[in-house]
């Protein structure tokens, strides 16, 4: 699993024109499952993000995770974070998962949130999606789940 996790002040999502999903305060989270990825990790990456202490105090001091700042939570499916740019100008993305794996790992991963997050808002899984966001900091956080030894 791969997560790309940006800190904003606001961020939305829009398919055809309609918005599927907008947040103010809170993170971004573009999610990747693949082909190795398992359900049992998807607990254990929204425990890790639901924790990260990436939000100032009152000293302005990264302290505060995302509950601590009452934020919310935008959901955006990505496969395209699998892409392996290794030979030629294409890149190749066979090592993410098939998609109806995938769309039941990003199904059951915004269910996770849900319980830890007062506002979860999503993307469509699949659907050509336009994100707009204000990064705050900017602040971004890449999760992989081979560097936890998963």
């Amino acid at each position: 699993m791969r997560f790309v996790i940006q800190r904003v002040n606001n961020a939305k999502v829009t398919v055809d024109g309609s918005v599927t999903g907008s947040i103010g305060k809170g993170l971004l989270i573009f999610f990747g499952a693949g082909q190795n990825d398992t359900e049992d990790m998807l607990e254990k990456f929204k425990d890790k993000i639901v924790k990260l202490r990436i939000f100032a105090d009152e000293d302005g001091k990264t302290n505060l995770s995302i509950k601590d700042v009452d934020g919310e939570v935008l959901i955006v499916s990505q496969f395209t974070l699998y892409a392996d740019c290794r030979k030629g100008n294409r890149p190749s993305f066979v090592k993410a998962c098939e998609p109806v794996m995938a769309e039941k790992m990003y199904e059951n991963l915004i269910e996770l949130f849900k319980k830890e997050v007062k506002n979860v808002e999503t993307g469509i899984f699949g659907a050509d999606m336009k994100v707009q966001l204000e990064n705050d900091g900017p602040f971004t956080i890449c999760l992989d789940s081979d560097d936890f030894g998963f």
